[in-house]
């Protein structure tokens, strides 16, 4: 049985600015030419990158967003919550897990430019999970949101978005 102290050490996890642990499993050799983005991309980006990402008990990955769309892929443990804004403002929570009779899937994308946080579901000791990113994962298109603009922006998910929030 995998404990988190065994897949943190194991695929030597390192903390993640928005929680939890990752590490960079793949990293595209090849680029997208900047003037073949679209215009948010600032610069080239790799085709393609995937990492490892475990959230245990208690902690969450904060509420962020990126430019590029992120497919999640669960691997082991139980239920990750995901949390996602969409760009017309409704919310929507995924259940990501190996339980499809309780609606888990294995498999979800988090389009672009949409406002996103994870937590494990309050009967899961951890989530195992793996993040596929392209155009490939920058941190120039990482922004860790503050609770009290984002809930400006969505006043209706405030009480949701502050318990997500780091900042």
């Amino acid at each position: 049985m995998n404990t988190v102290e065994q897949l943190i050490r194991q695929y030597g996890l390192l903390p993640h600015p928005e929680g939890g642990y990752y590490k960079e499993t793949y990293r595209s050799t090849e680029t997208v030419a900047a003037d073949a983005l679209p215009e948010r991309f600032g610069g080239k980006r790799s085709f393609s990158t995937a990492i490892y990402f475990l959230l245990e008990k208690g902690n969450f990955s904060a509420f962020h967003k990126i430019k590029s769309d992120e497919c999640w892929h669960f691997y082991a443990g139980q239920t990750l919550l995901v949390h996602i804004i969409h760009q017309n403002g409704s919310w929507q929570t995924v259940k990501l897990g190996s339980n499809a009779e309780a609606g888990e899937v294995f498999q979800f994308v988090v389009p672009g430019d949409c406002w996103f946080a994870s937590e494990p579901d309050p009967a899961t000791s951890f989530a195992f999970t793996g993040c596929t990113v392209s155009p490939g994962f920058d941190f120039a298109d990482f922004e860790l949101a503050k609770a009290e603009e984002l809930s400006r922006l969505y006043p209706q998910y405030a009480a949701g978005i502050r318990r997500l929030c780091r900042q």
